[in-house]
């Protein structure tokens, strides 16, 4: 009888190692890949013997090597698959399309929808692989259609028959700390049926611990906490860069509609934002100004005090639902409005024109167009969408 055969996504990051090495622990047929991303090219007196540094943080040459590494001390096949073509059209230029538009996206939902669970996916089916595993912090629990018992987790029961009636269900990561549920909420019911995140059930201190009782070397990693595809400086210098028409200096006014200053482009403002607001009338602000939003009609920031700040509406023009329906009627649930944002009540109401509406108890200070709206019952995400300039 064929084992089941796991694709895992490696990084050479300690979380993919050691869902890779949980994997062959359990008896999978495990195969890691690792995708070449595009990153930008910077030439540099510090970047080696041609002065150019152009390696995506994901897939550094010491990170690929880290994972080449612990593929062979697992004894599992291992392949790196250049996808920067596709990486560079999908992401980053939707990245600075949506900049361009005065928004402030997130950059890891389009990778999970089109690179990680759409390229990679493919990848691995190519490979004869039954499911897709990656260094998540999140979990899939599977139910079966018409009965009432909760099935095993994918990971624990793998799946013989794929078109067997079962839905899935996107649940948090077991350490709160490190849920990483949010970034994952575009995933749908074809998605969920070949994931696995083998280290969902764990926090990051015992994923940690079990890679030194496998003795691995990435057990003591540090974490990147950047873009991926940014290899110096930080956003505003890559979009000078890359994309030098979507920073076009223009006003700061107040909420009365009072010129008070002059910014360096919409890009660079962000909702809430306090620091590198630089007006040059004071006499009638003299308390501290806070973006409160971007015209991009006018190329203007809107400042005003910190009481001036907050909605309790956040509104999508397209919602995904991991179900792959909506609500019959309004949902009482929480939602986060961005990755760290804590979760608020409120109610999520579907609209007929595939967009929704969250109506929060209490005002949200950040609600910033281009980020996520993800909305939960307890651990299971029910689905998200980018937040609309019109909420």
């Amino acid at each position: 009888m064929r084992k089941v055969r796991v694709v895992v996504a490696m990084s050479g990051g300690v979380d993919s190692s050691v869902a890779a090495a949980l994997l062959v622990q359990q008896g999978y047929d495990v195969i890691g890949i690792m995708l070449r991303l595009w990153a930008e090219e910077l030439r540099t007196e510090n970047a080696g013997r041609n002065g150019v540094l152009n390696s995506n943080r994901c897939c550094t040459p010491e990170a690929v090597a880290d994972a080449r590494a612990i593929a062979k001390l697992l004894g599992i096949p291992f392949y790196d698959i250049h996808a920067e073509g596709v990486f560079k059209q999908r992401v980053v230029d939707t990245w600075i399309a949506a900049y361009a538009d005065a928004t402030t996206p997130n950059p890891c939902f389009t990778c999970n929808r089109t690179i990680r669970f759409g390229f990679l996916m493919q990848k691995a089916l190519a490979l004869g692989a039954d499911y897709l595993a990656t260094g998540h912090y999140a979990r899939v629990e599977r139910l079966e259609i018409g009965r009432l018992e909760i099935r095993d987790s994918a990971l624990q029961s793998p799946i013989s028959n794929l078109q067997s009636p079962f839905r899935y269900r996107l649940l948090k990561g077991k350490d709160a700390h490190r849920d990483q549920s949010y970034v994952l909420h575009v995933l749908g019911q074809k998605d969920l049926a070949r994931a696995m995140f083998p280290v969902g059930e764990y926090t990051k201190e015992e994923v940690r611990r079990m890679a030194r009782e496998f003795g691995l070397p990435t057990a003591e990693r540090p974490e990147s906490q950047d873009l991926c595809f940014l290899t110096q400086g930080d956003y505003r210098s890559f979009l000078i860069r890359n994309a030098p028409e979507v920073a076009r200096p223009g006003p700061i006014i107040n909420t009365r509609g009072e010129v008070i200053g002059q910014h360096e482009g919409l890009p660079f403002y962000t909702i809430g934002q306090r620091k590198g607001i630089h007006v040059s009338v004071r006499s009638a602000h003299s308390e501290p100004l806070y973006v409160l939003r971007l015209d991009p009609a006018n190329n203007a920031v809107v400042v005003g005090s910190a009481g001036e700040l907050g909605t309790r509406i956040a509104r999508t023009h397209k919602m995904h639902y991991v179900s792959g329906e909506p609500p019959a009627e309004p949902l009482r649930c929480t939602a986060k409005i961005r990755y760290k944002a804590k979760e608020a009540a409120g109610w999520l109401k579907p609209l007929p024109d595939g967009g929704a509406v969250l109506e929060f108890d209490e005002p949200q200070r950040d609600v910033t167009p281009g980020q996520g709206l993800v909305c939960y019952l307890g651990d299971e995400v029910i689905g998200g969408g980018v937040i609309a300039r019109d909420a």
